[in-house]
């Protein structure tokens, strides 16, 4: 066994690096009978941290 193999990473820890840098999420789902297409949903988000170095896109609410 090397190192990596051994290392454990707790899931706090993954969700953090993953928000530090940001994660894509992209997906299509399509609903489909007798090869008729009836319901298709396409999926794009964008998740990451936000703070002091990385604003928010949206003006704060006053």
């Amino acid at each position: 066994m090397t190192v990596v193999e051994r290392r454990e990473i707790a899931l706090v820890d993954l969700l953090d690096r993953l928000l530090a840098g940001g994660v894509v999420i992209t997906g299509d789902i399509t609903l489909r009978i007798a090869d008729v297409d009836l319901v298709r949903i396409d999926l794009n988000a964008l998740i990451s941290s936000v703070n002091e170095q990385v604003p928010s896109p949206w003006p704060e609410l006053e």
